[in-house]
């Protein structure tokens, strides 16, 4: 086990004023938002660990100015500390942007760089040992939430390595996001290029989705059904489950209804109406989802839905709160299809780019469960760092 000395949070934060804090909670409203200015970094950019720089909501500078303990700067973590609870990530080294600014559901940790490397505890915070140290302080009286959140993140309990150890093992698992990174990059590339394709095909004529495809709403089943320990087949319900192109596994369900297959085209139907993914697998569908199935043009069918967002923008406007689109509508939709003439050689070609694109996010699946599988080990000092580069390098 590791012997790496415990301390409060707190007592590696930076030597300035508000290096642990969060804006009151009236700090500002939907009326302070602009179009253009400021952005608020909210959990949908903390969703997935690693930063999503962009969807933001913005304030003026002005305003921004009158919150100076809620402004972020590179390297600062976040921690959502109402909603879901759990969620950090660390305002990237190199940031799209000079300037950001908290949400009200979010914590600042900023770090003294002497003693603390953001990037390391930005990993212990996601690891298993780390998210049972925030998730233990949570309030489950009305919204799920930390209690005096500033106060709750600086008496979490951290380890405390020697920097050296800090940097070697910050170097292991960003060596394996930094590839992870990499194939994100390459299967968007692909992805817009195939798009790119597709719209490049000079005769479309509109053509109903039910004349070149069969459609299957989804339906959920009974809740008690319901796992996530891998029982039944896996199970989306919506938009939050998609990924680049792929749906990740969340729960899993015993008794599933309505179904896809590898391949079909998968359609969140509520807001946001039109995102789209595919079937991995076998797999569930629950009543935020559409499968779309072509079994003689399954790429062209992909990008005629997926390449103009435009077909779905009337059932994103209608409703009183959200977007939706019932079976009888999606049986309407009018997609853009191209001639017999070009189809084919258009499918090929479409295809040949998502094989690319499938290669990397086999490769990232593969170095997502790699990474995921030292973490634990490395934070709790079971597994030692030169043995982690080891089996890093082997995965080169």
């Amino acid at each position: 086990m590791s012997e790496w000395p415990t301390v409060r949070f707190e007592e590696l934060a930076a030597k300035e004023k508000s290096s642990f804090s969060k804006p009151y909670g009236s700090a500002y409203t939907r009326n302070d938002y602009v179009s253009a200015g400021v952005p608020l970094v909210r959990g949908i950019n903390l969703g997935s660990g690693r930063f999503h720089d962009d969807d933001f909501v913005f304030i003026t500078p002005e305003k921004a100015d009158t919150l100076p303990g809620a402004n972020l700067a590179a390297g600062d973590l976040v921690l959502t500390h109402r909603g879901t609870i759990g969620q950090v990530s660390m305002i990237p080294r190199n940031p799209k942007r000079d300037r950001y600014v908290l949400s009200t559901s979010q914590v600042k940790a900023r770090l003294d760089e002497s003693r603390a490397l953001p990037e390391f505890y930005f990993y212990w915070l996601i690891s298993p040992a780390g998210q049972n140290e925030i998730l233990q302080h949570v309030s489950t009286v009305g919204v799920p939430g930390l209690v005096q959140p500033v106060a709750t993140v600086k008496s979490l309990k951290v380890p405390h390595p020697p920097m050296q150890e800090q940097r070697r093992i910050v170097a292991v698992l960003g060596a394996l996001d930094d590839k992870i990174a990499v194939n994100e990059r390459i299967s968007t590339t692909a992805n817009e290029l195939a798009s790119a394709l597709f719209q490049s095909c000079k005769k479309r004529p509109p053509r109903l989705i039910t004349e070149v495809a069969t459609i299957t709403m989804g339906q959920s089943p009974p809740g008690n059904t319901y796992n996530e320990s891998g029982n039944g087949l896996p199970f989306y319900q919506g938009n939050r489950d998609f990924g680049i192109r792929y749906p990740g596994h969340r729960v899993w369900s015993t008794a599933v209804s309505r179904r896809a297959y590898r391949g079909d085209v998968l359609i969140s139907v509520r807001a946001p109406v039109g995102e789209v993914n595919v079937a991995s697998e076998e797999c569930g569908i629950g009543r935020g989802v559409a499968a779309v199935r072509s079994e003689k043009y399954p790429h062209v069918t992909l990008y005629a839905l997926s390449s103009d967002r435009s077909i779905w923008n009337p059932y994103e406007a209608e409703g009183t709160v959200f977007g939706a689109i019932n079976k009888k509508q999606f049986a309407q939709l009018e997609i853009s299809w191209p001639d017999s003439a070009q189809i084919d050689a258009l499918e090929a070609r479409l295809g040949a780019l998502d094989d690319r694109l499938n290669q990397a996010e086999a490769e990232s699946k593969a170095l997502r469960t790699l990474r995921d599988t030292l973490l634990p080990q490395l934070m709790s000092g079971r597994l030692r760092v030169r043995d982690a580069e080891k089996i890093v390098e082997d995965h080169a």
